[in-house]
């Protein structure tokens, strides 16, 4: 019985790679005297071949192609489930093909009686401060977005930002945070806007997918210190560790060094200046959307006076403000205005925009 069960699964695996010339196939057995084919890569295909006993059994094979049949959510990647290991040396096993080397490295084994399924693996700020990266667990399903500058995204898009229509900076401080974030991004992307990140340096590890999302997307990374410390309450060396050590954790999680900082609070004094030596980005529409965490008085605290120019003051960290920028996005569009970051807008506007300097609009 156990012969002809043998000789029917080679039988059917036989066929169904002389279905497939482009494949090349290798007969052998393993140390439990089951039978092993082995398969060139590509594409997972399947057929069931009739076994002793009735019944049928799922054979997977690969093809060209290198992805795996019924998973469209990850193309290019085969999805790999190990056979099961023999109960005992004298136990029956199911035969297994083990195919050749797929997207990742090392063999891929699948169990013909176990067929592997697709899918996925698994003007004022809060005087608080921000809290540390471990109270906002990352999005799971976020797949890493591909690490480009803004200015290589803006050109590889096509983007044009006109002077002679009205445009507003949307910026957003003490992120990243991606259950926010990535609703203000999807919104964004919906209606061709950018925005401006104002991020804290010690909270850029823990979500490096997001700031890369916002750099493939032309988003702008930019600075807001590394553990939100008030500057006017430092010394000279800290407030240029602070500068220096956000630049760096943002750059090392996606490969861009920000052009602009943010002082916490917008708090300034002679010291801060001497020894920020970037350009100071300040705001001149201030939503307090921290402070009333209501969607409803931050779409007001907009829509209510916003004009050319301006640049607006929102919080990543609160889910209201979410609610209020995927509100105000659309109606801003439909009002005329471009959304662009900061360096976008002081681009159009002939601005240069200096170290050691404040703005707060540019009209």
């Amino acid at each position: 019985m156990k012969n002809l069960r043998f000789i029917s699964a080679v039988a059917a695996a036989c066929a169904l790679f002389a279905s497939q010339p482009v494949l090349a196939a290798e007969l052998s057995f393993d140390t439990y005297g089951s039978a092993v084919i082995t398969a060139g890569q590509g594409t997972v295909q399947e057929s069931s071949a009739e076994v002793p006993g009735g019944g049928s059994e799922t054979v997977h094979f690969y093809g060209p192609g290198g992805q795996n049949a019924g998973d469209s959510t990850t193309p290019n990647t085969v999805q790999n489930e190990q056979a099961p290991a023999p109960e005992s040396e004298g136990s029956a096993s199911s035969p297994v093909i083990t195919a050749g080397e797929a997207d990742s490295p090392g063999q891929v084994q699948q169990s013909l009686s176990d067929p592997a399924a697709g899918g996925e693996q698994g003007g004022t700020e809060s005087p608080e401060g921000v809290p540390s990266g471990e109270l906002f667990p990352a999005d799971q399903g976020m797949a890493q977005a591909e690490a480009v500058s803004g200015e290589q995204a803006t050109a590889a898009s096509g983007r044009v930002v006109d002077p002679s229509r009205p445009m507003v900076a949307l910026t957003f401080d003490d992120g990243p945070q991606p259950s926010v974030g990535n609703r203000i991004m999807d919104c964004l992307a919906q209606y061709g806007g950018k925005a401006t990140f104002f991020m804290v340096g010690e909270r850029v590890g823990s979500y490096a997918a997001e700031v890369q999302r916002m750099v493939a997307e032309g988003h702008e990374v930019a600075n807001h210190s590394m553990n939100h410390k008030y500057f006017q309450k430092l010394g000279p060396a800290q407030i240029q560790a602070q500068v220096s050590q956000a630049n760096d954790a943002i750059e090392a999680a996606c490969g861009v060094r920000p052009k602009l900082m943010r002082l916490p609070g917008g708090n300034v004094n002679n010291t801060v200046k001497a020894n920020v030596n970037m350009p100071m980005i300040q705001w001149n529409i201030d939503t307090l959307d921290w402070k009333t965490k209501n969607a409803d008085k931050t779409v007001q605290a907009v829509l209510s006076k916003v004009k050319d120019g301006d640049i607006v003051l929102m919080h990543e960290l609160y889910s209201q403000s979410g609610d209020a920028a995927v509100r105000m996005i659309p109606e801003l569009v439909n009002r005329g205005f471009q959304l662009v970051t900061v360096s976008e807008m002081a681009a159009a506007k002939g601005k240069n925009l200096e170290p050691g300097k404040l703005y707060s609009s540019m009209p």
